[in-house]
């Protein structure tokens, strides 16, 4: 499972069905910090951007960002004590 709630299975079904991000994202179970990713994106500060849709999306990309970094998600995907 990705950090969606969505299983692979789901994703391809989602894929074939060409669903847009909204509805994507509508059902989506996010990692409840993802509130807490901080930084900067397609040049755009993720913390900063208020229309939700586009912040979910940029979560997303932040997070494959980092993974294909090296860094490990617990570090991404911040507790709000740190």
């Amino acid at each position: 499972m990705v950090n969606t709630g969505y299983d692979e299975l789901k994703i391809q079904e989602l894929i074939k069905q060409k669903v847009t991000f909204e509805e994507f994202f509508k059902y989506a179970e996010l990692n409840p910090n993802a509130h807490l990713i901080k930084g900067v994106i397609c040049g755009y500060r993720i913390e900063e951007i208020d229309n939700t849709l586009t912040q979910q999306v940029r979560f997303l990309d932040k997070l494959v960002d980092e993974l294909a970094k090296g860094r490990k998600m617990e570090k991404i995907l911040r507790n709000e004590k740190t």
